[in-house]
């Protein structure tokens, strides 16, 4: 019986791809390096925002990464809403299982205060049982550190919780707390890395994802 599902949140409940090209950018062009187009940053998210910034350097300026991420935090601070919007459907989804009584929780390697502002600005305080983001001294996904704390917290067993997202950092979260796990295709990676890395179930849209979450139901 699924009773919790974690959510993590870019590329799979918003799509902010584009602002975190531009604040990633715009560090990189403060400090007279090279920028990326917005495609590139698929892969250069996705396990927390120093990770990113230290992977936007070039290979010969990584000494910059405090710097970097600095920067990218200024300019993130007061543009993370610019382009950024829930995927088409996660809303209806969001509200249809948390009507059902499902706990609903966001689990992200993104800095906690960008992670909190995020959620609370697009959908509100009331949908989410608990938001979760990167805090010192707890390492990021893949360790499954903060899965197993929102568990802990909303009193879930990991047979009870399914880790819900878009690349093999969730997919191998949810290996390593024991949960269920459903890949979303429409995020930032791919659905081959996603089924490669171990993801149970794969969702093409958010309709999908309460349907896979019924099948676990019955199993």
């Amino acid at each position: 019986m699924i009773r919790l599902a974690v959510f993590d949140l870019d590329g799979t409940l918003v799509n902010s791809l584009a602002d975190l090209a531009a604040a990633s950018n715009y560090g990189l062009r403060t400090l007279g390096f090279p920028e990326h187009p917005t495609e590139q940053f698929r892969y250069f998210v996705g396990n927390g925002v120093r990770k990113l910034c230290e992977r936007v350097l070039p290979e010969d300026a990584k000494e910059y990464v405090d710097r970097q991420y600095a920067l990218f935090s200024e300019y993130y601070n007061t543009h993370y809403a610019d382009k950024t919007r829930p995927y088409p459907g996660i809303e209806a989804l969001l509200l249809r299982l948390k009507g059902e009584g499902m706990r609903l929780a966001v689990a992200s390697n993104k800095t906690e205060s960008f992670t909190r502002e995020i959620v609370t600005h697009f959908f509100g305080t009331d949908l989410f049982d608990l938001v979760s983001g990167k805090i010192d001294g707890r390492p990021v996904k893949p360790d499954p550190a903060i899965l197993q704390a929102v568990m802990q917290q909303l009193g879930t067993a990991p047979e009870e919780t399914v880790m819900i997202g878009d690349s093999n950092v969730d997919v191998r979260t949810a290996l390593a707390a024991g949960t269920h796990s459903i890949g979303c295709v429409w995020g930032f990676r791919t659905e081959q890395e996603l089924t490669q890395a171990g993801a149970q179930r794969l969702a093409e849209s958010p309709e999908d994802i309460y349907t896979q979450i019924r099948l676990f139901q019955e199993v």
